[in-house]
């Protein structure tokens, strides 16, 4: 019997799950599909994403004949054969090769395709699980354009468990509970077909009741998966207070309740709360007690979101467990409040007339700039006059942190400015 995820197959855009970035309304892909002139292309990104489904209905949009190869076991003479077709009748509109997994290829193989869809007769799509600049070689490279295909999130899978769910029930009546339904997308990594396997099989494992309906229960979605349920609402109190706790434990330098509360996140493939979070962390309660904090916590972010779950968790925490140890200081975040407060308030002035702008004709006689000293001209490039307008030229907002970075710049110009 066809597996469920073919079966249900999506023939057209507007069913396919996911990758908003790639095919929502006037997006990249959508766009090139909808044009019907289909270029040669190579879809990069995890399993079970869509990667085979686009490429089934560029081919359709395209009105060429597909024709699929895998990598893993076929050959250059494979790759003749549906050369050969292309100058058949069958590809009197042109010819699609479907090439999955093409870092399996060797660079032989690979120069086998360039001649084909160098002349047009074949437009080549690969798909591959890896980065295909380490693993396609540049000639190919070179007349492709790369999409990247992303993890799916849960709540795009649970639709297309709905739709499952209706496709079986034209055999027996199948119930899925919202319950299982969140289990099965929460525990499927981003993968569409793992959920949808998932799903066949559970529907195939429940027992029918007196009126033959079948009821996929947590607890059935459970076993299916291997994985116990871990209840978190996203847009519930329990989101945000894990959220809150999360952050209160980096501030509070407990490195193993930040991991926990990061895990629980990670669990339910929360992957952009918890990057938006530590990049916040890093600015405002490490700050200037450590200025490259944040750097590296971008640097891992970065990282976790090309990787997606679940190798994501291994930079992510990194980064959470080096914010939970550094130093800590909240002076940044101070400083900007308490200005922006006076900004609120009304409590400012006007720019003093020595720090105002002086490039543009007439400057000169409104005394723009008059009396301004340049810093660079004077002995370690500072000298004193002031910046603040008259109404608050005493304020005082940043008070340095009492850590080693922000102590030893306080002492430096402490000693500079006297």
């Amino acid at each position: 019997m066809q597996p469920l995820a073919d079966r249900i197959r999506p023939d057209d855009l507007s069913f396919v799950v996911g990758q908003k970035h790639l095919l929502g309304e006037g997006k990249i892909l959508s766009s090139i599909l909808n044009s019907g002139q289909i270029p040669n292309m190579i879809f990069y990104g995890p399993s079970g994403v869509g990667k085979t489904t686009v490429a089934n209905i560029a081919a359709k949009r395209a009105n060429k004949a597909l024709y699929k190869l895998n990598a893993t076991n076929a050959s250059v003479a494979d790759v003749k054969a549906v050369v050969n077709e292309s100058q058949s009748i069958l590809g009197a509109n042109g010819v699609l090769l479907y090439l999955d997994e093409i870092q399996n290829f060797n660079k032989k193989q690979q120069q086998s395709l360039l001649e084909c869809i160098e002349n047009g007769r074949v437009t080549l799509i690969a798909s591959t699980t890896e980065n295909p600049y380490f693993y396609v070689y540049n000639a190919i490279l070179s007349r492709c354009t790369v999409f990247e295909f992303k993890s799916v999130e849960p709540c795009d899978i649970a639709e297309a468990l709905e739709r499952a769910v209706k496709s079986l029930n034209e055999n027996a009546e199948i119930v899925l509970t919202d319950e299982a339904k969140e289990h099965i997308a929460n525990s499927s990594s981003g993968d569409v077909r793992k959920a949808l396997n998932a799903l066949e099989v559970a529907a195939l494992s429940a027992k029918s009741d007196e009126k033959g309906v079948k009821t996929i229960t947590l607890e059935l979605a459970e076993e299916t998966t291997g994985k116990k349920s871990f209840r978190h609402d996203r847009d519930g109190d329990d989101h945000y207070d894990v959220l809150s706790a999360f952050q209160k434990s980096v501030r509070g330098s407990d490195a193993d309740a930040a991991v926990h509360y990061m895990s629980r996140l990670l669990t339910v493939g929360d992957l952009q709360s918890v990057c938006r979070r530590i990049l916040v962390m890093a600015a405002e309660d490490v700050g200037l007690a450590y200025p490259q904090a944040i750097v590296i916590t971008k640097a891992c972010v970065d990282a976790a979101l090309q990787l997606g779950l679940p190798e994501a968790r291994i930079p992510l925490a990194e980064a959470v467990i080096m914010l939970a140890t550094l130093p800590k200081s909240n002076s940044a975040i101070e400083a900007v409040d308490a200005a922006m407060g006076d900004i609120a308030s009304g409590d400012t002035g006007e720019v003093p007339q020595h720090l105002r702008d002086t490039h543009y004709g007439g400057a000169e006689k409104l005394g723009h700039g008059e009396g301004y000293k340049y810093p660079h001209s004077y002995p370690n490039h500072y000298v004193e006059q002031q910046y603040l307008p008259d109404r608050i030229k005493d304020r005082k907002y940043y008070k340095p942190g009492e850590n080693k970075v922000e102590t030893a710049t306080a002492e430096y110009w402490k000693k500079i400015k006297g």
